[in-house]
């Protein structure tokens, strides 16, 4: 095996030949393409606003104080630098496989291989959390319904019908344990509660216990059938939940300015910059999925053009939208109330507005939602792309004849997220989805770096704009630097603590992304790089490296599977590879 040959590269011009032509190994069916620049942000809005608007922001309110608003611009910026790589690739390769292609042209088959089987992760992952967390939120507010004439007090559904099986045999170990100390089951916390009365209620088929999360199985059975359906009603669909919690998050924000006392934002800053840092991890991914948009590239009108834009208006909007939802919260009532689960309807019923808390409700129900259907979409065009390319079965490439989708996929795709929802815990998968998400950010930022240092590489209609980061990227490390040593010694001490492997492990990270801003600091001197992408591929890998090490051993273990199968089918399979041979 030439070593060379795993990185082959497919060059833009044999990209937009092949989607031109129809070229597919799905009978010559290309998909229909009706959306355009409206469409393409709703997608990003619907993808952005999820269940952090409706939670996280509490916390991070809590922590940095009004403040916390400055986070929010700062994550949109940094943010941004990754936009910024998306939407030049976008322009530049206007197909479905999004950071998967993008790496195939930038870096090569092996890299795209890894990114995709990388997506393939996080779309699924994510998926899973998300329809669980709208199950939750659903029962939640089915649990809240008060129809006094109807005799409707609560509609609760049963313990058993609303959790996965693996939570509730473990929950109901941990509960039968205590209960055998004596302890009272009124007196556990509700998750094992929870746990026990679904173990216990369960209905029996022989000696198994029936035990699901109905409504997240539901959920994702709804969202498949849409899109399967087609990107038109998709489309549609995408629109009308994007409208409905749009319009909810500006009526608590007009509602809720005429109750911001402003001696609330006072102090702005109540535990320092450190305090408004410290949520950067849960406003960061409060912003992840504009990246999605890129999927639906051969579904657009004008990709060229409308999916740039799109990604940036996305982001725009929703930093619009945090901002100002963080300035009513913290005026409403002070930074320190906010550590709430549900931090928009306590803010309302501190003023004797409770009614708006099932409006909230429903918005965080239609928030989810949409965010699981602009996922579930991108997914399948994921394993499409590779298909075409001769990575994956050709199964996988089967557009469907009538509907224009990737039906196949599509199909495929319900199953690895409604089986996970049937026995995994998704606290066991939940940093995987950062893992992914972060692992593809920092490819795209790093195949642009790539394309601007090659004269003769191809460029789009958007490109990022170029600042030169010779000399400003060796003063920011030096100044962080000298920043990290005067101010946290006890983080210093820590990390060059290597005495053993369990205090040196979880540094691996970390020591990691120091090496990668070294060589970064280095290649920007001596190649005079962009500093945007640059800054766009350091934040990324920071926030890579403050998620566990354990984590990172699984995404790992995910790779060398995705490695296996590559050099088992891939390889071998690859058109590049065909046509080499064949040539």
């Amino acid at each position: 095996m030439n070593l060379n040959q795993l990185f082959r590269r497919k060059s833009v011009d044999y990209i937009l030949k092949q989607v031109k032509a129809g070229e597919s190994d799905a009978d010559h069916i290309s998909l229909s393409k009706h959306l355009g620049l409206r469409d393409l942000t709703a997608f990003g809005i619907a993808a952005i606003i999820g269940a952090g608007v409706f939670s996280t922001i509490g916390n991070a309110s809590y922590n940095g104080g009004p403040g916390v608003v400055l986070l929010f611009i700062f994550t949109a910026f940094a943010c941004g630098f990754a936009a910024f790589a998306y939407a030049e690739f976008a322009s530049l390769v206007p197909v479905s496989g999004s950071a998967y292609t993008y790496s195939y042209v930038a870096f090569g088959e092996l890299v795209a291989w890894f990114i995709g089987w990388a997506l393939i992760m996080e779309y699924a992952v994510g998926n899973v959390v998300v329809a669980v967390s709208w199950s939750d939120y659903f029962t939640g507010l089915l649990a809240k319904v008060n129809i006094p004439f109807l005799g409707i007090h609560g509609i609760n559904i049963p313990a058993w019908a609303s959790i996965d099986y693996t939570s509730a045999h473990n929950g109901f170990v941990d509960a039968a344990a205590k209960l055998a100390t004596g302890a009272d089951l009124a007196a556990l916390n509700m998750a094992q509660q929870t746990s026990y009365l679904a173990w216990t209620q369960a209905p029996m088929l022989g000696s198994f216990r029936l035990i699901a999360d109905l409504p997240a199985v539901f959920i994702v059975l709804l969202i498949t059938a849409l899109i399967y359906r087609g990107i038109k009603e998709t489309r549609n669909a995408s629109n009308a939940m994007v409208a409905i919690k749009v319009t909810i998050v500006l009526l608590v924000i007009l509602l809720g300015i005429f109750y911001v006392d402003t001696d609330n934002w006072n102090p702005f800053l109540p535990n320092g910059i450190t305090g408004v840092l410290s949520g950067v991890s849960a406003v960061f991914f409060a912003y992840i999925g504009f990246d999605a948009i890129s999927t639906t590239a051969e579904e657009c009108k004008n990709p060229e053009r409308d999916l740039p834009r799109s990604i940036m208006y996305s982001i725009v909007i929703c930093t619009i939208l945090y901002v100002a939802i963080a300035l009513v919260l913290t005026g409403m009532v002070k930074y320190d109330q906010l550590a709430v689960g549900d931090p928009l309807a306590f803010v309302f019923e501190q003023v004797n507005l409770t009614w708006i808390s099932g409006v909230i409700a429903i918005s965080a129900v239609v928030a989810m939602a949409s965010v699981l259907l602009v996922f579930q979409m991108g997914q399948p065009r994921i394993w499409m792309s590779m298909s075409r390319d001769g990575l994956l079965p050709k199964k996988f490439a089967t557009v469907h004849p009538k509907f224009k989708t990737p039906s196949f996929s599509t199909i495929v795709t319900m199953f690895v997220v409604i089986i996970p929802i049937l026995v995994i815990p998704t606290n066991i998968v939940l940093d995987l989805t950062s893992m992914g998400t972060l692992f593809a950010f920092v490819l795209v930022c790093g195949g642009v770096l790539r394309m601007q240092i090659d004269p003769n590489a191809p460029r789009g209609k958007f490109r990022t704009p170029y600042m030169n980061a010779k000399y400003v990227m060796p003063s920011m490390i030096f100044i962080a630097a000298f920043l990290v040593y005067t101010q946290t010694p006890d983080w210093m001490h820590h990390m060059l603590d290597f005495s053993t492997w369990a205090t040196f492990a979880p540094n691996l990270p970390m020591w990691l992304f120091i090496l990668v801003c070294l060589a970064l600091t280095y290649y920007s001197y001596t190649k005079s790089l962009s500093l945007i992408p640059v800054l766009g591929l350091i934040f990324c890998f920071y926030m890579m490296a403050q998620i566990h090490y354990a984590s990172w051993i699984g995404f790992l273990i995910w790779l060398v599977i995705g490695l296996a199968i590559y050099f088992s089918y891939g390889f071998y399979n690859s058109k590049l590879h065909l046509l080499k041979k064949d040539g």
